[in-house]
């Protein structure tokens, strides 16, 4: 359930405002275009904070998932451009397949060793070397990695945003470096270091477990190389929508 709603059901609402709300109320779009911004950024910003504070592991990648949701807001604020709202679904495809296989890769080690708390695990790469190095993999893909889709999506949605909200654009850079920072401190909290806590009761991932991450994985490399595979897929679409909302 929890791969279901990072991966389909949070893109939801942005799908929704995006096709239906932008071009049936094109003057309120641009009317509520910076509140629209500025909910972006605090939800960037706060659920940054808020994953700073965890110690369960889930609900560290459940609130990184609602400070990457503000990335999504603040690209489609940037309602005449492309680059902006090309972002924003950017992003909506990467988080959701980034903080798909998060979850995914979350309930690997809780159905091996029952608990979620970052603090009882240590040292994950001595024992568990393949499951720490794709776990990594996405972890890095959601702080935004360069080569990775969660680089190019959030560049996106800067580049597109900043010729209209360079302060609060400025403001969501803040974001990126807060994500660098709870993802980090997890990685050397949980993989780095001598073996401790529950970490000797783990197993390697499975076939079964690890084949339902990689065409994740796969896709969330092969769009951050080559973002033409999405963009060109999207870009008539948005340029159509941007013309609807005339901006």
């Amino acid at each position: 359930m929890s791969v279901l709603l990072a991966g389909v059901l949070l893109k939801m609402g942005t799908y929704g405002l995006l096709r239906i709300s932008f071009p049936m109320f094109p003057e309120a779009t641009k009317y509520f275009a910076w509140p629209l911004a500025a909910l972006g950024v605090a939800g960037i910003i706060y659920g940054a904070f808020v994953c700073m504070a965890q110690k369960d592991l889930k609900k560290l990648v459940a609130y990184s998932s609602v400070s990457h949701m503000g990335y999504c807001l603040l690209g489609m604020a940037a309602v005449g451009s492309v680059a902006g709202i090309s972002g924003c679904v950017f992003q909506m495809v990467s988080h959701g397949l980034i903080t798909g296989a998060l979850f995914i890769l979350v309930g690997v080690i809780y159905d091996r060793a029952h608990t979620r708390d970052i603090d009882a695990y240590g040292g994950m790469w001595l024992k568990v070397p393949v499951y720490s190095g794709v776990m990594i993999l996405f972890v890095l893909g959601s702080l935004g990695l360069p080569g990775l889709s969660g680089f190019v999506s959030e560049f996106m949605v800067f580049l597109g945003a900043f010729p209209y909200y360079n302060i609060t654009v400025a403001l969501g850079v803040i974001g990126v470096l807060l994500t660098a920072a709870y993802f980090l401190r997890m990685i050397q909290k949980m993989f780095l270091g001598p073996v401790a806590g529950h970490t000797a009761e783990l197993t390697e991932i499975n076939a079964r477990e690890l084949w339902s991450v990689i065409p994740l994985a796969v896709l969330m490399i092969a769009i951050g190389v080559f973002p033409s595979l999405l963009t060109t897929y999207i870009k008539a679409t948005i340029e159509n929508l941007v013309r609807v909302i005339g901006a």
